[in-house]
């Protein structure tokens, strides 16, 4: 059974910073992308960001970010522990969110996708 265990939502102040983690166990295979989304309040899912695996080692790969992270946010990967993290600087309002994480991997030659249950942030003064 895979589990995806999110961590580092809360209450921050715009302008503040919050760094997400995410931790995959269980049978997940090999993991190919791993990413952050989130949803807003009467909004739809939208991506935040995505790391490509670019190997077997924490070096290579490819991230991908929506514009509206753009230059403030950073995701990092950390494969030998199969943990995305999700560095957020500069924090608006706007960003407030249930955030969550996926993972996409490759298991007996079939694809699957997995989330996380989901951290709220909240960027409010």
């Amino acid at each position: 059974q895979v589990q995806l265990v999110e961590s580092g939502g809360g209450l921050v102040q715009p302008g503040g910073s919050l760094r997400l983690s995410c931790a995959a166990s269980g049978s997940i295979g090999t993991i190919i992308v791993m990413g952050w989304y989130r949803q807003a309040p009467g909004e739809q899912r939208e991506l935040v960001a995505l790391h490509t695996s670019g190997g077997s080692t924490n070096s290579g790969g490819s991230t991908n970010y929506a514009d509206s992270g753009k230059g403030r946010f950073t995701i990092s990967r950390d494969n030998a522990k199969n943990t995305v993290f999700l560095q957020m600087n500069s924090l608006k309002p706007e960003d407030t969110a249930v955030y969550y994480c996926n993972v996409v991997s490759f298991i007996f030659g079939r694809r699957s996708d997995y989330w996380g249950q989901g951290t709220q942030v909240t960027v409010s003064s």
